[in-house]
């Protein structure tokens, strides 16, 4: 009886011992993150600065985007949304007449050629304005007129200088002018000073009329060059109405597209005005590279329908080209050999 009891007072002790342990792990698994110290707030924390870089993304245009000249009075300040040409500045699509067609363009009245043209406009090379030119040193061959004892003041009033007492420089014999430079140099030169008060009172010493300084030639006005325009027939899906304009976006490559077509085609304006026993009906076809320092090189004929001897007019025109050297802008976008680039040259039958 008494080992009997001992065993049940064992046995309910570690009963209990095991209701004690069990009551114990409720608790802490109940309140023991109430009895943790709390986190600080994170508002605490200190704040922290980032930078974040605003630059302007560069303009992103089609790849292999077709190159198109944007003139001044088709240019924006604001960028297409449709980016379908690249060009030397901005410019927003708009047609004159409804459209007509799917491509992305304005829809026009004109000749039915390859070309993209939007406008009518005759070439025109590039022109410096002249500077005042010095005054010439009178020619002192001519004999004056005898003196005469008597002076009278009709006679002074009616004596005027010859013409080859007042010479005006000519232009270089190597330059073979255009003829609007002719116009130029044609125009009526300003007057002459006029002479000294005529009065009745004893003549004064005064230099002879030969001796007389020759008035500075008139300012020649500054041009720039233009490529020769005639409107294509054109068919396309653009609604907005307005002047004939595509939608462009003007980007480096576009800017230095525009300096290599204006110094190689006032070239070859100028080559043709002073050739024209040499210029034929046809279309001569050129491609080559412009390295990074603005030399051409690589120079080839891919296409030629006219002559030898306009073709070789058309590559002069393109190896005397003197073009700025390539952006750094844009030379980290080229091959390394250079800006790759093509050309062709056409002389229609009713040119």
């Amino acid at each position: 009886m008494e080992r009997k009891r001992e065993r049940r007072t064992l046995l309910l002790a570690i009963v209990a011992s095991i209701l004690l342990h069990f009551a114990v792990a409720i608790s802490l698994a109940s309140f023991g993150d109430k009895l943790q110290p709390s986190l600080p707030d994170d508002e605490e924390k200190p704040s922290e600065l980032t930078l974040v870089d605003l630059a302007p993304a560069p303009p992103v245009v089609n790849k292999n985007a077709p190159f198109i000249e944007t003139p001044e009075n088709r240019q924006t300040k604001e960028e297409p949304k449709e980016k379908t040409f690249e060009s030397n500045a901005n410019s927003i699509g708009a047609s004159e007449l409804p459209a007509l067609g799917n491509a992305p363009l304005p829809t026009q009245e004109g000749k039915d050629r390859p070309d993209l043209d939007l406008e009518n406009q005759q070439h025109a090379l590039a022109l410096q304005g002249s500077q005042p030119q010095p005054q010439p040193q009178a020619q002192t061959t001519l004999t004056p007129p005898p003196p005469t004892a008597t002076p009278s003041p009709s006679a002074s009033a009616t004596t005027t200088p010859q013409p080859t007492t007042t010479p005006t420089p000519q232009p270089e014999a190597s330059r073979s002018p255009e003829p609007d430079q002719l116009a130029m140099l044609r125009a009526t030169p300003p007057p002459a000073s006029a002479p000294a008060e005529e009065t009745a009172s004893p003549p004064v010493a005064a230099p002879p009329p030969n001796a007389r300084p020759t008035p500075p030639l008139p300012q020649q006005p500054s041009s720039s060059y233009r490529r020769e325009q005639s409107k294509t027939l054109l068919q396309g899906n653009i609604s907005n109405r307005g002047m004939a304009s595509v939608n462009a976006l003007g980007t480096p490559l576009g800017r230095y597209q525009k300096i290599v077509g204006d110094a190689i085609g006032s070239r070859w304006y100028g080559l043709v005005d002073q050739n024209r026993d040499r210029v034929n009906i046809g279309t001569v076809h050129v491609e080559f590279v412009v390295d990074r320092s603005g030399h051409i090189t690589k120079l080839r004929i891919l296409e030629n329908s006219a002559d030898e001897s306009f073709s070789n007019l058309c590559l002069q025109s393109v190896q005397d080209a003197r073009l700025p050297p390539i952006p750094d802008e844009l030379g980290a976008t080229l091959p390394s050999d250079g800006l790759p680039a093509d050309m062709r040259f056409t002389i229609y039958p009713n040119r």
